[in-house]
């Protein structure tokens, strides 16, 4: 296990999803402490740390690619969260998910839609 790769994911995962991203992690150190590594390591320190793309434009692409997926509610949503954390606006999110609707059915844009409802009220609490 590298430290320094756990350490800058570790830190770029605080950055975009402030506590939510850890208590996705702390909730799988019980059952597989190596998968909440690797949850760290590759998305945080190797690929979101990457030069090309701010995180806003990074946060853009990964709400459309689960929205697209169709089935990924908990994390579209941690997403959601962290658009929001890192500049986007409402009104950009809602684009995207409405976006998708040409490429992954309005299902999809609809279940993506009704999670970021959710997201926002939640955060309006």
């Amino acid at each position: 296990m590298n430290s320094n790769r756990l350490e800058q994911g570790l830190q770029k995962l605080h950055e975009i999803d402030g506590e939510a991203g850890q208590a996705v992690i702390n909730s799988l150190q019980h059952i597989s402490p190596d998968l909440a590594r690797l949850t760290i390591e590759f998305p945080f320190a190797d690929v979101y740390s990457r030069p090309g793309l701010d995180l806003r434009a990074r946060e853009i692409a990964t709400v459309a690619a689960l929205t697209a997926l169709g089935h990924c509610a908990p994390q579209l949503k941690v997403h959601l969260n962290a658009a929001l954390n890192v500049g986007c606006s409402e009104e950009e999110i809602k684009e995207v998910i409405i976006q998708m609707a040409v490429y992954a059915g309005f299902p999809a844009s609809l279940n993506a839609m009704f999670a970021f409802a959710e997201v926002l009220e939640r955060r309006a609490d």
